[in-house]
Formats: structure tokens, C-alpha cells, sequence
């Protein structure tokens, strides 16, 4: 069950476990969200219709490669466990930001109590996006994320179950974990989390953040 919106409030002003990733540039002020470098190729979405809030769009491998962030792109990387999955995906995020030269942010989350705190933690930093990584952050993003609806956040490996305008997720057969009681979309399988469909998540999932299409669900038919 869900806690009440008070309790809610009274653990995001809990501090949460956080490390630096990067530069140390500034990140104190909100300023306008950088624009994209580069495009979605071909068969990433069809070009005669728009995705529906909360559809699922599968894009040809590879249409992804040609959009990239900007340098001055704000990336926080929310983790929780320590599982084989979730260490996968970071590792995953944290490469593809040393390609990307980001500075990635990082906040970890230290037991399921720390995870709504953790999630207030990292918006307070002014990222341009939040890459989730890890089941155990599903649902309390479920319930944080309607009342954030300007920041912006992306999950991997797994998603929402009704997500709002700003949550985009990436996931493939073996993934796509929904939250307690509501099991997998798909059968799950942790050897599904391979390297290079990790790396394919989180590029993916960034072309359609910065392409403006969110709120939606991408899905990675490649195989591993």
C-alpha cells in the first residue's frame, strides 16, 4: 500500500546517500533544458503518426545512434540493489556518459526507506533527466513522479505501470518489471541484462527524451 502524500513529505526532507560523477560544474540553478545534438534516424518511430501516452514504440536497431545530449546535458543516475540486472545497467549509464563526456550525477539508494528521500534528493540537483536503474525504484517513482510532471525521467530494465507525460522506459523480453503486484509484462529473465542491451537501453531511451517522445514505453527487439 502506498503511503499517505504527509508521510510522503516528511521523507523526502530525509537526506539520501549521494556521489559525484564528473566535472563538479555548478549544478545549483535550473536553467533552460539544452537542446539535442543530431536526430533519430529511419525506423525509429513511424513518421506518420504520434505515440500514444503510455503506447510502446519498437525502433529499429540502431535508429538511435544519431542523436546525441549536449555537453551541458544535467544526467542524475537514481540506483537501488546491488543485484547482477541493476549493476549491468549502471554500468551501462555510467560508460555511456564518459562517451557522451556528461557530468553524471549519482544517488544511491541505500534501503526502501531511503527511496522517495533519494528521489527528492536527486530532483533538488536540477538535472535535465533522472535514468532510473533498479526494480526496487518503480514504485516509489509510480508515486512521486505524477506530482513532478517538469522533470523528466527515464527508466530502464524496467516501468511505470501508468506512467505520466514525463517517464519514458526502455525494456525487451525479460525485463519490463511494473511494480509490486502487477509481475512482468514479459517473462523475466536477469541473463537478459546482457552488456550490450544495456548499452542499447540507455541510448535509446535517451534519443526519445530528446526527441520529446515520452511518456511512452521503448521497446529493444534485438537480440542480445
Amino acid at each position: 500500500m502506498r503511503p499517505p502524500l504527509r508521510a510522503v513529505a516528511m521523507l523526502a526532507a530525509t537526506a539520501a546517500l549521494v556521489t559525484g560523477c564528473g566535472s563538479g560544474d555548478d549544478w545549483s540553478q535550473p536553467r533552460p533544458r539544452p537542446s539535442a545534438v543530431g536526430s533519430v534516424g529511419p525506423g525509429f518511430v513511424d513518421p506518420s503518426t504520434t505515440p500514444v501516452p503510455e503506447g510502446t514504440v519498437r525502433p529499429q536497431p540502431g535508429s538511435w545512434t544519431g542523436i546525441h545530449p549536449s555537453r551541458d546535458y544535467r544526467v542524475v543516475l537514481l540506483t537501488a540493489g546491488d543485484d547482477d540486472p541493476t549493476r549491468a545497467l549502471v554500468t551501462a549509464v555510467e560508460e555511456w556518459a564518459d562517451d557522451e563526456h556528461l557530468d553524471l550525477r549519482k544517488v544511491v539508494v541505500g534501503d526502501a526507506h531511503d527511496a522517495v528521500p533519494s528521489i527528492a534528493k536527486a530532483m533538488e540537483m536540477h538535472p535535465d533527466l533522472i535514468v532510473s536503474a533498479g526494480n526496487d525504484l518503480v514504485d516509489p517513482l509510480a508515486l512521486v513522479t505524477p506530482n513532478h510532471l517538469d522533470q523528466r525521467f527515464l527508466v530502464v530494465g524496467a516501468e511505470l505501470a501508468e506512467p505520466t507525460h514525463n517517464v519514458t522506459a526502455v525494456d525487451w523480453s525479460g525485463a519490463s518489471f511494473r511494480g509490486e503486484g502487477l509481475g512482468m509484462s514479459s517473462t523475466y529473465d536477469a541473463d537478459s541484462f546482457t552488456a550490450e542491451r544495456c548499452a542499447a537501453a540507455i541510448r535509446a531511451g535517451m534519443a526519445a527524451v530528446l526527441s520529446d517522445l515520452t511518456g511512452i514505453v521503448i521497446w529493444l527487439d534485438q537480440p542480445a
